[in-house]
């Protein structure tokens, strides 16, 4: 009987002296093209991408990515992608249909992969100060000269706030929208709609530059230790405030707020006199819980009497229910156990405020954040190392540490003169 064999003579995945043969990998520029979809103002939307050759004619120039998009259906975008594919297999040269800064600044926030709060930020830059003024340009016909007058007209009326509507844009916030149009282009680049990104001509658009943005930077206001303690004292004895281990708690270890109020009585080691800060309450959600504004947990020391107001909030927090006081349960959670708004614990702390200030003429306002930068503030007062600050702090680098407060620089540096000429005196 005859030996039934494959049309190569041999078994598949085998050559002929039976060894196996491994598929040969296929290009990039020849893999099928894919659809995914996405979100826009207008509802849900539709897109594909191919890779094609940048000249058919010369495949030796390689391939780029060819984007489609705005579809109303995954049937349009694949009606669309196959008379794409069937371009590409018989070498047409594909048109390079390049969409608006508006419709292509959308489909790049849709692709973002980044936290929540991150894009909300990005698609508001996109909203008010890019898509108004340039959302109906070419993404080709969109030049640096441009771009430079977009800039100075934000610099001059570019506010959308419903206080300071019209009002000059700070350097600050033209930066931001520098830097998400910058980024924008660069991805059209990516996309083969662009060769060059305009916004990185630097000696035409002129963007506001570093310096500039921290000279408009509004002035930290923080309180003095005896501020801080009068606080403290009148808050704990005369409010009788349920809040004031929160309080004392920012003050003490310079926590952010959204991280206190995410903090869990598991979190609190009473035997090292540390606590670990391992989450945030997302803002954006409030009933949820994020990583913390770096994305990387630390561990930082607390005060003893700190520690000793905190074991008396759980005895409190117990009586109300035992589950409060689980290892699992929020410290500051409300009395559902549930997680607490960091907005309305910012308008409890401007009631606080408003308190305060009336009573005591020598008290100033400060933010719930004020109290973060006096934790900070005071540390470099006292001489304390900005890298301990940092760590305490959480900042990602020892540079933005002392970027922000660069206000303490010139008591930083009397007091290293003087225990200097102190040293050298022998004293």
């Amino acid at each position: 009987m005859a030996r039934k064999t494959t049309t190569a003579g041999h078994e598949p995945g085998a050559n002929t002296t039976g060894e196996e043969v491994k598929p040969a990998r296929r290009s990039r520029s020849r893999q099928p093209g894919s659809i995914q979809g996405y979100e826009t103002d207008q509802g849900k939307r539709w897109r594909f991408q191919i890779y094609v050759l940048k000249d058919p004619e010369y495949p030796e120039m390689g391939s780029r990515r060819l984007t489609r998009s705005g579809f109303t259906s995954t049937d349009e975008a694949n009606d669309a992608l196959q008379e794409a594919l069937k371009q590409r297999k018989q070498n047409e040269k594909f048109g390079n249909k390049v969409p608006t800064v508006g419709v292509y600044a959308d489909e790049w926030a849709a692709g973002l992969k980044l936290a929540a709060s991150t894009i909300k930020g990005y698609k508001k830059i996109i909203r008010n100060h890019i898509k108004p003024q340039l959302g109906t340009l070419r993404l080709d016909k969109l030049t640096a000269t441009r771009i430079a007058r977009h800039y100075r007209d934000l610099e001059d009326h570019g506010r959308k706030d419903e206080y300071g509507k019209g009002k000059p844009l700070s350097a600050n916030s033209v930066h931001k929208v520098h830097v998400v149009l910058g980024a924008i282009l660069d991805a059209a680049i990516d996309d083969g709609h662009l060769t060059v990104n305009p916004a990185k001509k630097k000696r035409t658009v002129k963007a506001p530059t570093t310096s500039e943005v921290r000279a408009q930077k509004p002035e930290i206001v923080t309180w003095t230790a005896e501020q801080l303690q009068t606080f403290l004292t009148w808050n704990r004895d005369e409010r009788e405030d349920e809040l004031y281990p929160l309080w004392r708690l920012i003050a003490y270890t310079g926590m952010r707020r959204s991280e206190a109020l995410a903090l869990k009585w598991s979190d609190l080691n009473i035997k090292t006199m540390r606590v670990s800060i391992r989450r945030a309450v997302d803002t954006d959600d409030w009933t949820k819980t994020k990583t913390t504004k770096t994305g990387n947990a630390r561990v930082i020391d607390v005060d003893e009497d700190t520690l000793k107001v905190l074991a008396s909030y759980k005895v409190a927090r117990a009586e109300l229910s035992f589950t409060l006081a689980k290892a699992d349960a929020y410290v500051f959670g409300d009395d559902d156990g549930k997680l607490r708004s960091p907005d309305a614990m910012t308008s409890r702390w401007d009631r606080r405020m408003n308190w305060l200030t009336k009573k005591y003429d020598t008290m100033n306002r400060v933010t719930i954040k004020g109290l973060r930068h006096t934790h900070a503030t005071l540390l470099l007062e006292l001489g304390e190392h900005p890298k301990v600050v940092q760590e305490r702090l959480g900042h990602s680098t020892i540079t933005t540490t002392m970027n922000i407060y660069s206000h303490v620089t010139p008591t930083m540096q009397r007091s290293a003169v003087d225990r200097f000429a102190n040293h050298l005196r022998g004293t």
